[in-house]
């Protein structure tokens, strides 16, 4: 491994308009990176990468990185790009086992943080670390929310989400475990006991059905729900997986994990929504894919879909009359999620949109004022590095809002 990135640094051209660093998201400046790392100034490359994205130490394992920084580098047009992930990996899983936070001075000012996934988790690291006193509210017994919960521990090791939580300890974070905002507390509780403002970032936790016949069948799980826990899931030896997206990746990869001998992905047309990556890994690991399957009901055998026709430029124009029975031991629907509504429920004021999304302002704020919102809950699913964009746009706001200095969280 050493080598390896050693390597791959030499070879950075560090270009003076870098392409990567547009190609970031987050707009991580993999350039200086780059020339600290080759410096052996590890502690000033990872502090560079853990200020402008907490999460850089869960991105280099889990981001589509051959459409973002790696997919724009120049050395990839005639040859192979640098492999940055592997360099930011090093440098930033390091620097997460050795950095220790000081807690800063308190500002006065309290913020509630709604959700312990990546978006919860770098709004009350920013927070906190200008003064504000922050309580996380998870509804989960672990912090991560869909890092933990729904991404295998094969692509990212849970010590990692657990030094998150050490860290913003160290910030004097509080955190309340199996505490759901919505239910037995509300949003209006929160202001009442005196926070300033409140984020959310509760993610994507409700499964989209298909909509079609047998959805309630023992034979039949949704993804995500499968992902939490799918030691608890017999999945037998035959499983089909309905979806092409990163989350039917995990769901096939899994399901051999836990003894399927046979899993099959269905994509309705031949468009892919999962990374280049996590296909290609789908597939080295034995999963099939079989595009152009329209599902039309799930019975006891398994899936039964309609089969596409395509044009020239692999466009459905039609679908054939013979319908085609899957059989399998079990169906996984996964084919995208989408917010719980509680929130929306129970406090008054708090728009979304006909998806169920939080309706925001270009600083993240809602409809309802003091109340801020960014990462899945506001996009859909989406990749962790978006969130994080999307979230220290939305912490400047609050920070704004509560009359607090942003220079210690830029």
């Amino acid at each position: 491994m050493a080598l390896h990135i050693i390597e791959e640094a030499e070879r950075c051209l560090n270009c003076k308009k870098p392409q990567c660093q547009k190609g970031c998201p987050v707009g991580t400046a993999i350039p200086l990176v780059i020339q600290l790392f080759r410096e052996r100034r590890m502690d000033e490359a990872g502090a560079v990468l853990f200020q402008n994205n907490p999460m850089s130490a869960v991105c280099s394992l889990i981001c589509n990185h051959g459409a973002q920084c790696e997919g724009h580098c120049v050395l990839g047009r005639k040859g192979s790009p640098i492999h940055f992930s592997a360099i930011e990996n090093y440098v930033s899983s390091t620097y997460l086992e050795r950095v220790r936070v000081e807690r800063p001075e308190p500002c006065g000012k309290r913020a509630a943080v709604i959700g312990g996934g990546p978006a919860g988790i770098v709004a009350a690291l920013r927070l906190a670390q200008v003064g504000v006193s922050v309580t996380i509210f998870d509804q989960n017994p672990r912090l991560g929310g869909v890092m933990r919960y729904g991404i295998p521990e094969y692509r990212l090791p849970k010590r990692v989400l657990d030094r998150y939580q050490e860290v913003l300890e160290d910030l004097g974070v509080r955190i309340r475990h199996n505490t759901a905002i919505g239910a037995s507390l509300l949003i209006g509780d929160l202001f009442r006991d005196g926070y300033d403002a409140v984020f959310v970032g509760t993610g994507t936790w409700r499964a989209q059905t298909l909509g079609v016949s047998g959805e309630a069948g023992g034979n039949v799980l949704f993804g995500l729900d499968y992902l939490r826990s799918p030691q608890t899931a017999e999945v037998g030896e035959r499983v089909a997986v309905i979806g092409a997206g990163n989350t039917a990746m995990d769901v096939a990869r899994t399901a051999f994990r836990q003894g399927a001998r046979e899993v099959t992905m269905y994509a309705r047309s031949k468009h892919i929504s999962a990374s280049s990556d996590e296909l290609e890994y789908a597939l080295l690991d034995g999963c099939e894919l079989v595009q152009g399957k329209a599902i039309c009901e799930i019975n006891e055998k398994g899936p039964v879909f309609r089969t596409a026709i395509f044009d020239e430029n692999d466009k459905v124009v039609g679908y054939e009359e013979e319908l085609d029975q899957v059989e399998c031991d079990t169906v996984i629907v996964a084919v995208s999620q989408k917010p719980k509504n509680k929130l929306i429920l129970t406090t008054e004021g708090l728009e979304g949109d006909d998806r169920g999304l939080l309706i925001v302002d270009d600083h993240g704020m809602c409809t309802v004022p003091g109340v801020f919102a960014a990462g899945d809950v506001v996009t859909g699913p989406n990749t962790v590095v978006h969130a994080v964009a999307a979230t220290k746009v939305a912490v400047d706001g609050m920070l704004d809002y509560m009359g607090v200095t942003k220079k210690d969280a830029s």
